[in-house]
Formats: structure tokens, C-alpha cells, sequence
């Protein structure tokens, strides 16, 4: 089965064969050629990744290191010991993430089908489409950071194109959504240059960037793997005297965790040095900054809802199985660095904590069915992160996989819902049906004032958005109840067990997130399908067609089913039928310290009841009376609720802090830059008055002074003279052969007496 592995180059050059296809021919396939290509190259992807998680298996959970033919040195200068090969790695984390991107990409390839139907750049958008999952599984498949960072790149110029992918929409709509994908693309580029500082400092400190070399081990895999001891280093890689023991060099990763036991190893930057434990703390710090930008977090999260501009496939895609899921893989595949660092880990816990109760909070005030859906993925990545933060690796992991079948399927039917909604309004406008009372031109498909009452009219799409709505809140048996619960248990245990205060503070914050999110997803429902219609549209709505709705009842069935893939020891019946926290032992090959979580029926328990509690307080709160006549939330309505509500509408005005603060400062400073500095001062004072003006008044003196007045004049005078002295001349010219006859006599004459003129003077005696 190794052999099966130099199968993992193909997981990302079919998408890319996929995407050149319809990048050369797509226009000439039509739809449905463009449909077979990009969903069979995703299908494709997924069903390799498949075999790979099979041969893991069956060679015992060996990771592999597989060179690509052509860039098996990708960089190599051999007079500054660098060397940078193009590598991919198998092992159960990448394949984990390989499954995910590539099964849940598939899945939205399909429903993008038949939403996208009609549209007329159709090839171009499958053509952005495959290009993101190239880059996505190159991410995750890559054995180093650079090519991580290749990858990293890549998700995020993707993200720019396909979030304004309508940028040319009429009445204004364009420019927001090209003004969104600016801001995904802007601020996305701050982590990343956090990012990049932090490979830049890896490399310095430990001469390498690879996770592993080929035929290593993980730390914590060494005693468990006492067969492959003996190839656990490469042994035809070139030395290397910075990052080598006696058997060979090794990755980062075991480079630092040797060091560290060591416990006296510093880092010389030169003119400083630093101890390795504060380098990998500067380290993890960077990474984190690059994880706040592509995994959404405070303080750089103010992207992500706005990246609803894009095509509701795109949202899914986002916030399900690519983009914002690489940041949380770049932390945990870290894991080794961030577990050395207790203040990195402080600092990662509090971030995704605040984030998740932030983002939670600022969800219960919105009116777009979309943005609802953004701020939970923003919260839910806070779980992840904290999770990180408090040493929850697996857990992090575990909610990663399970959040990405959810949140895909509540993306996909929230697109399902907006494809209703303007499928009826379609429907006013060609049967000239009544709106009641509302102005067609403030009509918009994705605000939930406008729907109400779809629950019959959209039976597939309203059970499936339940399952994923109880898979959000956490609901047992549902895929959240796993994973959020596993997130909670390993946060209170860090704090207890472990003493950690971030372990207090994360649990008891990441909780009330929790509550938040069952209340506003249970809002979100009551708004959508509860109730009348309170919309014209919404009463002509019709349910979607089954290349939109075949995808929806599988994530659904998922939502249900993919949390036991990680039962938690101590919980009966299912832990003997299934196995116990089977996925934290398949992710424990690769991820040196995840660690299984135990069953807390105290916890789980309380954590079920407060999101029933929330789901009522929501349903009692959104009922059919105040659903009837829906102008103003029900919160905004009651005196003790309003502040706050107005507070989450307004998203906490961080939009507007950024503005005020940060954006226009920087306007304000690049118009004085231009206009001011570069224009005024550079261009009309330094380029015109001190050079333009003395140059031309240098070249006119030249010009007129010396030129003309000076050497054309004299020259005129001698041509002058030139000329008067050759009319005198040519009057000798007469044309007559006795003229030129008698001139050569005289001439002669002349020169024989001057030939003779001695002889006479001699004769003559003078």
C-alpha cells in the first residue's frame, strides 16, 4: 500500500488539469461540458484522497514524504545551505484536511451547478472555483511552510476573485461587491505579512522549513513505531551542521522539541540573541497573525462578512472547507511549537474565546440571512482557536471536520432560500402580482424581514437547514453536541487539571457563545420558515431543483452521522458499537500532543439544556404574532434589550472604528503622500522650479544669447564674406579655351621666372 501514496501529487494537478481545461475550452463545452470537467475533477481529488486514507490504515499510520519529479529541488543553493524541496506529506492530519476539502468541495461543485445556471461567465466561475481547491490541497499536502505558504497565497487570491465575482451588477451592487473582495484581499495581506515573518524566522532558527524530513517520525510516534527506528532519518540528505545529530537532520518540529530538551539552546540574530523558547513564542505569535487574517479572527475579522458579496456557493466554500479552515490546520500542524510557548497558548485561547463570543453576539443583530450564517463561522472558528489555545488539538481538529459538513449545509440552503426568494419575486414581476405594500425596489432575497412562511413551500431545503441548525447549537445527537462539548470539556480541564487561567476564561466564554448560537440560528429559523409570508416573493416561492437540494440531504445526513466518528471514552453503548475517540487516534500519528477527551455527563448535559433553553427563549420571542408584522426585532422593541440589540445591528461598530481610526487616518495620509508631498512639493516644486524652470531658462540663454546671437552671427558674416569674395572670382570664369590658354601661358611664364628669378638677381647683381 506505500506505493499508493505517489498518488498524492494527482489530488492537486487534477483540479489544476480540471481548471485549465475550462480555462482554454469552456466556452466552447457550455454548461454542462463545464460542469462534468469541474465536478469530476473535484470527484476525482476526493476519491484519491479516499485511497490515501485507506493506505494510512493499512501501513499503520506511517506518514510518507513524496518528491515531485520535476521539482525535487524547487530551491537549492548549495553555497548558502538552502534547500527548499517541493514536497507533499501523507499523513493522517493532511489526509484528514485532503477529505474534507476535497468531499465537502465536491458536494458544493454539484449545488453550484444548478445555481449558477444561466449566468453568463458560468466556465470563468468553475475555472476560479477548481483553481481554489489547487491551491487549498496544496496547503494542506505541502511538507513545508514555504509551500504552505504557496498555498496561502493562493486561497487568498482566489477568495478575491470569486467574492467579487459580481462586480458588475447594476445600481451600486457591483461596486460593494468588488469593494468587499478589496477588503478580504487587504486584509488578509496583514496576517500574511505576519506569516511570512514567521517562516523567515523559523528558517533563521532552525537552517530548514520542512515539518519533517523524509522517513521521519513525529516526536510522540517514536516509541509507538519501534519498527521504523531505524529509517527514521533520511539518510541521503545533505548535511547540514545547524539541524543534524548523529543519525541525520531532522524538521523543524523535532529539532525543536530536541532543543528544548536540552533547555540552554539560543538563537543568534546577530547583534542579539534570544532563547529558544522565546524565539518559538515570536514565532507562534507571527503565526497567529496570519491565522487572525485567514482564519477570521479579532482583531481581523471584519472581512468575512462582507465575503457574502460572492456567489452563496463561494460563502460555502469560504466558510466550510477552505479558506478560513487554514489557519486552524496551520496552528495544529504547529502544534509542537505552540505547546513549548504558554503565552503563545494564552494568547491563542483568549483570541478565539473573544472572538467567538464577539461574533456570537453581533449574529443575533443582523438581517441578512448570509451574514448570520458569516458571524457563526467567525464564532465558530473562535472554538477552534481556543481549542488550540488550551491544547485541544484533536478537539480543534474534530470541530474543523464536523463544522465544515455542518456550515456547508447551512451556506447551501441559506443559497437555497435566496434562489426561492428570487424565483418568486421573478414570478411578481411577469404575472404583475401585488408585493404587499412593500417597494420591489427596496426588495432583497437575503433579508429574513422579507421571507416568513417557507417551511411548506420548502420542505427539503427547511428539514435540512434543521439538521444543520441543531448541528450548530450543539444539540445531542447531532455533530456539534461532539465536537463543541469535547472543545468545552478540554477548556475547563486545562483550567482545573492544568491551572491554566486561559482555561477558566476560555470555557466560561466559549459557553455563553454557545448559548448565543442556538438563540440566533433558532431566530434565524423562526424568521425564514415560520410564520406567513410577509413578502409577496416569499408566498410565490419554490423549492429548489435537485442538483441544488441532493447536496443538502447528504451534508445533512452528515450533520447527523459525522460526530460519532469520535465518541468520547465513558459514553455507553456507543463507545462499544463504534469505538472510542477513533478520530483523535487516527490524528495522534501525526499531531505530537492531541489527546483523547472522556465523557462528561454534567457537562454535556448542562450544555444541551442551555441551547434548548436558548432555541425556546428564541421561538417564544420570534413567535407567529410578532412574526405577523415584522418591521422592528422584538429585541429592538423592549426598552432592556434595545442598547444591546442596536449594539449587534451596528456590529459593534468595529466597521466604523477601523474607518475612523484606521482607513481614513491612512486616506488622509496617502492623499497628502499624493497630492501634497508627491504632486506640490515633488513634482511642481522640486521637479518644475528646480530643475524645469532653470533648465529652460539654462537652454534659452544658450538658445537665443549664444547661439543665435554669438555663433550664428559670425557664422552668417563668415559665409558673408565667403560668398562676396567667390562673386569677385567667377568672373574669371569666362567659358573661352583662349582665355584658359592664354592663363596657362602667364602661368607658366610666372613660374618659369620664378624658377629663374635667383640666376637673374645673380646676374643682375642685386
Amino acid at each position: 500500500m506505500e506505493n499508493y501514496f505517489d498518488l498524492v501529487p494527482l489530488v492537486v494537478l487534477i483540479p489544476l488539469v480540471g481548471m485549465l481545461t475550462n480555462l482554454f475550452f469552456g466556452k466552447r463545452f457550455g454548461e454542462q461540458g463545464v460542469a462534468i470537467v469541474a465536478v469530476g475533477a473535484s470527484a476525482a481529488a476526493f476519491l484519491i484522497a479516499v485511497i490515501l486514507w485507506i493506505a494510512q490504515v493499512n501501513t499503520g499510520y506511517v506518514p510518507a514524504v513524496i518528491d515531485m519529479p520535476v521539482l525535487g529541488d524547487w530551491i537549492n543553493i548549495t553555497s548558502a545551505g538552502l534547500r527548499i524541496p517541493w514536497e507533499f506529506r501523507v499523513d493522517s492530519l493532511s489526509v484528514t484536511m485532503m477529505l474534507v476539502v476535497s468531499g465537502v468541495g465536491t458536494l458544493i461543485h454539484i449545488y453550484a451547478v444548478g445555481y449558477m445556471h444561466g449566468d453568463s461567465r458560468f466556465p470563468r466561475f468553475f475555472v476560479y472555483m477548481n483553481m481554489f481547491l489547487v491551491f487549498m490541497l496544496l496547503l494542506v499536502t505541502g511538507n513545508n511552510f514555504l509551500m504552505m505558504f504557496v498555498g496561502w497565497e493562493g486561497v487568498g487570491l482566489c477568495s478575491y476573485l470569486l467574492i467579487g465575482f459580481w462586480f458588475d451588477k447594476p445600481g451600486g451592487v457591483g461596486w460593494k461587491n468588488s469593494d468587499a473582495a478589496r477588503k478580504a484581499f487587504i486584509v488578509n495581506r496583514v496576517g500574511d505579512f505576519g506569516l511570512i515573518l514567521g517562516v523567515l524566522l523559523t528558517f533563521w532558527t532552525f537552517r530548514t522549513l520542512d515539518y519533517y524530513k523524509p522517513g521521519e517520525m513525529p516526536a510522540a510516534a517514536h516509541h509507538e513505531e519501534a519498527a521504523y527506528e531505524e529509517t527514521l532519518f533520511a539518510p541521503d540528505l545533505p548535511e547540514d551542521e545547524h539541524h543534524e545529530t548523529a543519525t541525520g537532520p531532522i524538521g523543524v518540529f523535532n529539532q525543536a522539541s530536541a532543543w528544548l530538551e536540552e533547555g540552554d539552546h539560543e538563537v543568534n540574530f546577530g547583534v542579539i540573541s534570544l532563547s529558544l523558547e522565546a524565539t518559538i513564542t515570536l514565532i507562534t505569535l507571527l503565526f497567529l497573525l496570519g491565522a487572525t487574517g485567514k482564519s477570521a479572527q479579532i482583531p481581523l475579522f471584519v472581512w468575512l462578512p462582507d465575503a457574502m458579496a460572492g456567489p452563496t456557493p463561494v460563502s460555502a466554500f469560504i466558510h466550510a472547507a477552505t479558506m478560513v479552515t487554514a489557519g486552524v490546520y496551520m496552528m495544529v500542524r504547529s502544534n509542537v511549537l505552540y505547546h513549548s510557548s504558554d503565552l503563545s497558548s494564552f494568547v491563542v485561547a483568549m483570541i478565539g474565546a473573544t472572538t467567538a463570543i464577539v461574533a456570537g453576539f453581533i449574529a443575533v443583530g443582523q438581517w441578512d440571512i448570509k451574514r448570520v450564517l458569516a458571524y457563526s463561522t467567525v464564532s465558530q472558528l473562535g472554538f477552534m482557536v481556543a481549542a488550540v489555545g488550551v491544547g485541544a488539538y484533536a478537539a480543534a481538529m474534530f470541530h474543523l471536520v464536523t463544522h465544515a459538513c455542518f456550515k456547508a449545509l447551512l451556506f447551501l440552503a441559506s443559497g437555497s432560500v435566496i434562489h426561492g426568494m428570487e424565483h418568486g419575486h421573478h414570478h411578481l414581476h411577469e404575472h404583475g402580482h401585488g408585493d404587499h405594500g412593500h417597494d420591489d425596489d427596496d426588495f432583497d432575497p437575503q433579508d429574513m424581514r422579507f421571507m416568513g412562511g417557507l417551511k411548506d413551500k420548502m420542505p427539503v431545503t427547511y428539514w435540512t437547514y434543521i439538521f444543520g441548525t441543531l448541528a450548530l447549537a450543539g444539540v445531542f445527537p447531532f455533530a456539534g453536541f461532539w465536537s463543541k462539548d469535547e472543545i468545552l470539556l478540554d477548556s475547563i480541564k486545562h483550567g482545573v487539571n492544568d491551572g491554566y487561567l486561559s482555561g477558566y476564561l476560555a470555557f466560561v466564554l466559549l459557553l455563553i457563545a454557545a448559548v448565543f448560537t442556538a438563540f440566533y440560528m433558532w431566530r434565524q429559523v423562526s424568521m425564514v420558515f415560520y410564520g406567513q409570508p410577509r413578502h409577496a416573493a416569499a408566498e410565490h416561492a419554490s423549492e429548489s431543483s435537485n442538483l441544488m437540494t441532493r447536496p443538502l440531504i447528504v451534508l445533512a445526513i452528515l450533520s447527523l452521522l459525522i460526530g460519532l466518528i469520535n465518541i468520547p471514552s465513558g459514553f455507553p453503548i456507543l463507545g462499544w458499537l463504534l469505538g472510542k475517540h477513533e478520530f483523535t487516534s487516527f490524528l495522534g500519528h501525526s499531531v505530537t500532543f492531541a489527546h483523547a477527551g472522556s465523557f462528561n455527563f454534567l457537562l454535556a448535559t448542562m450544555a444541551v439544556i442551555l441551547a434548548l433553553g436558548a432555541i425556546y427563549a428564541a421561538r417564544a420571542l420570534y413567535n407567529d404574532k410578532t412574526l405577523a408584522t415584522l418591521e422592528r426585532d422584538p429585541l429592538e422593541l423592549d426598552e432592556r434589550t434595545a442598547e444591546a440589540f442596536a449594539l449587534a445591528n451596528a456590529k459593534l461598530y468595529w466597521d466604523e472604528f477601523y474607518f475612523k481610526y484606521i482607513i481614513w487616518p491612512y486616506r488622509n495620509v496617502a492623499y497628502w503622500l499624493a497630492e501634497k508631498l508627491d504632486w506640490e512639493i515633488w513634482h511642481d516644486f522640486a521637479h518644475e522650479r528646480l530643475i524645469r524652470d532653470p533648465f529652460n531658462r539654462a537652454t534659452q540663454f544658450l538658445a537665443e544669447p549664444v547661439d543665435k546671437g554669438f555663433i550664428d552671427r559670425n557664422f552668417d558674416r563668415l559665409g558673408t564674406l565667403v560668398r562676396r569674395v567667390s562673386d569677385r572670382m567667377r568672373v574669371i570664369q569666362t567659358g573661352y579655351v583662349r582665355t584658359y590658354a592664354l592663363s596657362v601661358l602667364f602661368g607658366a611664364l610666372l613660374v618659369v621666372i620664378l624658377i629663374l628669378l635667383p640666376v637673374l638677381r645673380e646676374l643682375l647683381g642685386l
